[in-house]
């Protein structure tokens, strides 16, 4: 009796599962219309917006810091200097001296706020990137700002001997990416799934407006967990 009474569970169970996904395959043929005007509209806004944005430019320089002879203590010397080089380089009076040799329509503090500083202690070297609203500017900054680097590494080298000396280079010139807005590649695949998660969440709300309502006998059975064994016809209306 309890096997009998357990395999109509299960029986009915998978009855269950399989009526609520013939219940969520007719909400998307019934509605498919509004997926993809959903996945459409928001993939098309998104290559709109990046259209009527500004793009944005990161220009990268990279200064190699190698002490003049292979030593591990001048070495490890170089590799705790690096930060102190970095600040040095980070300050007001360099970026105006960048600012007069390139010309720039800006003061020291907001070129700063455009730049980064980074030192790699394991790689000897000290990057620095650049924002701007245009490439050429931001390669020249980038490029402006570790020359200055390098003049000063050889500005003090000058003052020590030459077996304590640390020297800098610029490792390539500086190369510029366009960092704002995202390509192509980036906003349709994001609109379209941005799409379909508003396109299910709308069905799912007309879903739930619509739950409450009795259409089909199927409806009655699901949500009175009755089987209806007949049915009263409607009576046409004639003029």
């Amino acid at each position: 009796m309890h096997t009998e009474e357990l395999r109509g569970k299960i029986v009915g169970a998978g009855m269950n599962r399989y009526r609520w996904l013939g219940t969520y395959a007719q909400a998307l043929r019934k509605r498919w219309w509004l997926i993809a005007f959903t996945v459409v509209m928001t993939a098309g806004s998104a290559l709109v917006f990046s259209h009527l944005q500004y793009p944005e430019y990161t220009a990268t320089a990279e200064v190699i810091v190698s002490p003049a002879q292979p030593d591990l203590d001048l070495t490890q010397t170089a590799q705790v200097l690096l930060r102190s080089y970095m600040t040095v380089a980070d300050s007001n009076s360099w970026a105006q001296e960048v600012i007069d040799e390139l010309e720039l329509p800006m003061t020291p503090e907001r070129l700063r706020s455009n730049t980064q500083f980074e030192a790699q202690d394991d790689r000897l070297t000290i990057t620095v990137e650049v924002e701007d609203y245009d490439d050429e500017q931001a390669s020249a900054i980038a490029h402006a700002w570790a020359e200055l680097l390098v003049r000063w590494r050889s500005e003090q080298n000058a003052q020590v001997r030459t077996e304590d000396r640390v020297h800098a280079a610029l490792r390539d010139p500086p190369s510029y990416v366009q960092s704002w807005p995202p390509g192509a590649g980036v906003l349709l695949p994001a609109g379209f799934v941005f799409g379909l998660v508003n396109a299910g969440l709308v069905i799912a709300f007309l879903e739930w407006l619509e739950g409450g309502v009795i259409s089909t006998p199927q409806d009655l059975e699901d949500q009175l967990d009755l089987t209806v064994v007949g049915a009263i016809p409607t009576r046409e209306r004639r003029g």
